[in-house]
């Protein structure tokens, strides 16, 4: 879902992963044109650090427990 999100609405993407600044920041890159695909290109890579930062920190709990 957050995938599509970061197709259509870059900017809406950080403000769903808890970065409210990039976002804003984002939604002014968008607001332009030419803007609009490098933000998209930025709201994907940040999505999928942040799905690389879950799981490290999933991996890491989970090797402390044991």
């Amino acid at each position: 879902m957050r995938l599509l999100i970061a197709l259509f609405l870059p900017w809406l993407t950080f403000f769903t992963i808890g970065k409210p600044i990039s976002g804003i920041v984002c939604l002014i890159l968008q607001l332009t044109l030419i803007g609009w695909i490098p933000a998209t290109i930025w709201a994907v890579y940040a999505l999928s650090q942040y799905k690389t930062d879950k799981k490290i920190a999933k991996a890491l709990a989970s090797r402390s427990n044991d």
